[in-house]
């Protein structure tokens, strides 16, 4: 990587492909990739396991531990990116202050497509029945954010070829 440190947010609801897409560009730009649920404090952990949606108040502090990761990243002079579902703009909000030229990758997928994949797959603590509740909370990206919209229906290659492309990013 040449040039200053950049920090990603893939955002999206359960199933978008965060963690697909996450991983193969990170490996195709040589950046670092965090998991964002891995910084789930254990109670949002058990909540969603016994299939209760977070709140803003259990949301705050695990945003804040994405937060504190990103700076580190940028006082290391590290490019990365991390996992996170980013449903709110007072989310997204939180995460610029701790970070502001953090740019977040929105993908963005039909409740019936996404469905289909979470009832697919397991999950170590977030079943199907919490999508509906992520859906419910998804406060799409207003023009102004510094959000680039992905369609979560390609794939994952094709994804990671339209945020290199609409970033502007080497690798």
């Amino acid at each position: 990587m040449t040039g200053p440190a950049q920090a990603l947010v893939i955002m999206g609801v359960s199933g978008s492909g965060k963690s697909t897409v996450g991983d193969r560009l990170a490996q195709r730009l040589g950046w670092t990739m965090a998991e964002g649920d891995a910084l789930h404090p254990p109670a949002n952990v058990e909540k969603m396991r016994r299939g209760i949606p977070l709140d803003d108040a259990d949301r705050w502090p695990w945003l804040d531990a994405i937060g504190a990761l990103l700076k580190a990243w940028a006082a290391e002079g590290r490019s990365g990116l991390v996992t996170c579902s980013a449903l709110k703009g007072s989310y997204r909000e939180r995460l610029l202050a701790a970070r502001p030229d953090l740019r977040f990758v929105y993908l963005k997928g039909s409740p019936a497509l996404l469905s289909g994949r979470v009832a697919a797959r397991h999950h170590e603590y977030m079943p199907a029945s919490l999508l509906r509740s992520q859906f419910d909370t998804l406060e799409e990206p207003l023009p102004g954010e510094p959000v680039v919209t992905i369609d979560a229906g390609e794939t994952p290659e094709a994804e990671v070829e339209a945020i290199v492309t609409a970033l502007g990013l080497a690798g």
